[in-house]
C-alpha cells in the first residue's frame, strides 16, 4: 500500500523482453539499503515486486497482465518514471490509500498554466468515468490528486509547482497518456449502490 507522495524519479537502465513478461532495471537515489528482496516499490503508480537489487538500482518482473493494463508495455531505456516504496507501520500518511493496482490509461487532452500551478484535462477510459467525482482522489502516475471538476467524461485536476518539478508531470505532453488508479472509497461506494 502506497500514499501517491512520490519520493524519487527513477531511471529505466533495462527492459528484458522475457516473452510474454517484461523485466526492468530501476535506477533510483532512494536508500535500496532498507529495502528487501520481495518488498513492494510502485512505479509510476504500478505495484512492483523487487526482485533484486544493486547499490543504487532495483530489478523487477513485470507479468503479462500488468502490461496489458499499464504503460509499462511502452517503457524503454532512459524513461523516467516515478517512485514510492510501500507504507511502514508509522509512516505519515498525507495523500490517499493508493494500492498500485492500476485501473487503465487515461489520455492527456489539455495543458494550461494557472498561475505557478498546471492545470490538465484528462479524459479516463470510459468504463472508469462512472467512479471519478469532483473533489474525488485518484492517482495519475502515482500521484495523489485531488479531482477539480467532472465534465461528461473528461475531468481536470491542478498539479501545483512542487508536484510539477518533483514528478514527472512536468514532462507531460498533450496526447501524452498517464496511468490512473481509481480511488477504492469511490469503487466500492459505486459498487454498494449499484447492488441496492
Amino acid at each position: 500500500m502506497f500514499t501517491g507522495l512520490i519520493q524519487d524519479i527513477g531511471t529505466i537502465r533495462s527492459v528484458e523482453d522475457r516473452g510474454d513478461d517484461v523485466r526492468l532495471e530501476i535506477e533510483t537515489g532512494l536508500d535500496l539499503k532498507n529495502v528487501s528482496v520481495g518488498a513492494s516499490i510502485a512505479c509510476s503508480g504500478v505495484c512492483l515486486t523487487v526482485t533484486d537489487k544493486s547499490e543504487n538500482s532495483f530489478f523487477t518482473d513485470v507479468s503479462s497482465e500488468t502490461l496489458t493494463k499499464t504503460l509499462i508495455k511502452n517503457w524503454s531505456t532512459g524513461d523516467r518514471v516515478n517512485i514510492e516504496p510501500s507504507l511502514r507501520l508509522g509512516d505519515e500518511l498525507g495523500g490517499h490509500f493508493v494500492f498500485g493496482h492500476v485501473d487503465g490509461v487515461a489520455e492527456l487532452l489539455e495543458i494550461t498554466q494557472d498561475g505557478e500551478s498546471y492545470r490538465f484535462k484528462i479524459r479516463p477510459p470510459k468504463e472508469l468515468a462512472q467512479y471519478i467525482a469532483s473533489k474525488g482522489s485518484l492517482s495519475l502516475d502515482g500521484i495523489s490528486l485531488t479531482v477539480n471538476e467532472v465534465e461528461g467524461d473528461i475531468f481536470g485536476v491542478n498539479i501545483i509547482p512542487h508536484t510539477w518539478e518533483n514528478t514527472t508531470l512536468g514532462s507531460k505532453k498533450t496526447g501524452d497518456f498517464i496511468n490512473i488508479e481509481i480511488d477504492m472509497l469511490a469503487r466500492y461506494v459505486a459498487r454498494i449502490l449499484k447492488a441496492a
